[in-house]
């Protein structure tokens, strides 16, 4: 049986990490220096290193119980204003404040945090090697992973899944933008994007841009745009129960509309 906890910290080994500090090994032949002129050579570069990360981790009530049951996982990411050390402040908005009071939620939810000054779309790497050692531990259901995250981490919503499309089952970027070229990726990722019409931080049209974007190149991408709001787009979106079961309505391997 996978164990569980409430708020882990992961740290981990890219190839045989042996220390915190990055190793590398660079090989070049041959080692002599060739004559003048234009001759093949060979890089190779080992690079060793260690990924960590703090975030909360929710398991519904009933995880313990249903040893056998799969379940459906969110990956959430946070605004630019819940960035550094304190976990607590993680908990402001989205699922991981709906979690707090609401132990059925029928999903485990993972909501890293992101260290002051820096921004989830340089997090690829720390990001994906999260979801492996998640979904290694813990009884997920590797065909319905979603993706959300508001502001700062709608931007970081776009750029994870047009860097891993074939791991989400669906996403849903909240006030944030991508750019129009990754629109190609997201061909079989159902997209639900929202934006406040007034939103003075990121202007609606960077979510307009990339679900007309995804739909002309045959994609399945849906915007919604609240008239009176503005930054804040993510209460009523995440307060919303109709976006959890649109994420439940979408498998990998299953197309729904």
């Amino acid at each position: 049986m996978k164990t569980s906890s409430s708020v882990l910290f992961v740290s981990i080994a890219i190839l045989f990490a042996i220390s915190n500090a990055q190793i590398e090994q660079t090989k070049m032949t041959p080692q002599l220096t060739p004559p003048t002129g234009q001759h093949p050579q060979v890089f190779e570069k080992v690079v060793i290193k260690t990924l960590n990360c703090q975030y909360l981790l929710f398991l519904p009530e009933d995880y313990e119980k249903k040893q056998q049951q799969r379940w459906p996982m969110i990956l959430f990411l946070h605004g630019a204003g819940e960035r550094g050390n304190d976990l607590n402040l993680v908990k402001k908005h989205g699922p991981p404040k709906i979690v707090e009071n609401k132990k059925g939620f029928p999903f485990i939810v993972v909501s890293p945090q992101c260290l002051q000054g820096q921004w989830w779309t340089e997090k690829g790497e720390i990001l994906i090697n999260l979801l492996d050692d998640i979904v290694s531990r813990y009884n997920v259901d590797t065909e319905r992973i979603y993706l959300t995250g508001l502001s700062m981490g709608g931007y970081g919503t776009w750029t994870l899944a047009a860097a891993y499309p074939e791991r989400f089952a669906a996403i849903a970027p909240i006030c944030g933008g991508g750019e129009r070229y990754m629109a190609d990726k997201f061909k079989n990722v159902p997209v639900w994007a929202f934006h406040g019409a007034k939103d003075n931080v990121v202007p609606p049209v960077k979510s307009e841009e990339m679900v007309n974007a995804i739909n002309v190149r045959g994609g399945n991408a849906k915007l919604t745009v609240y008239p009176d709001a503005a930054h804040d787009s993510w209460t009523a979106t995440y307060d919303n129960p109709e976006l959890y079961d649109w994420f439940l309505k979408h498998h990998k391997n299953k197309k729904t509309n």
